[in-house]
């Protein structure tokens, strides 16, 4: 269920309820806060954000379209994060790290910049062949796009969507 959000002036809508006569589980605020989705599961919610992702017929293509959706909102965000004003505060080199291509994930050894790094978890240690960053954990976004539920909590995390639940779960 897909409700267009209000105003930050109007109270938000009510929340629907699903076929049984509860309200569904899930609660999340996408594509800017334009949009308010309910859901009873993960997917369906992942459903919101990748339109045909429920009808793919495999695993792994599943995991390929949450992995090119982490990837898009890598490069949102990482953009988002670069015109918030501290750019000018980083090196050349850092400028060439945030503003570069998204074809090959970046590979700093050390980040330290003022502008936070956006990663794809796929592509880094352990579960990709690229060592991990150091440098303060502040200054990494992770986005993890190894299941429905760790995808939606990274995106929540990163401030990409809003995430919220009923049961507390």
């Amino acid at each position: 269920m897909i409700i267009r959000n209000t105003s930050a002036m109007e109270p938000p809508p009510a929340a629907p309820i699903n076929g049984d006569g509860r309200p569904y589980r899930y609660e999340m605020i996408y594509a800017g806060g334009t949009y308010r989705g309910y859901a009873d599961d993960f997917a369906e919610l992942v459903e919101m954000l990748v339109p045909g992702y429920a009808s793919l017929a495999t695993d792994g293509e599943r995991a390929s379209a949450r992995v090119r959706l982490a990837m898009d909102m890598q490069v949102r965000t990482q953009a988002q994060l670069a015109a918030g004003g501290r750019l000018d505060a980083c090196s050349e080199a850092e400028r060439v790290v945030i503003l570069g291509g998204r074809h090959e994930p970046p590979a700093p050894a050390r980040w330290e910049a003022p502008v936070p790094l956006v990663l794809v978890s796929t592509f880094y240690e352990p579960a990709g062949v690229l060592p991990r960053p150091s440098g303060p954990a502040d200054l990494q976004v992770w986005l993890d796009p190894a299941d429905d539920r760790t995808l939606l909590t990274s995106l929540h995390m990163a401030g990409v969507i809003v995430v919220g639940t009923q049961d507390g779960a």
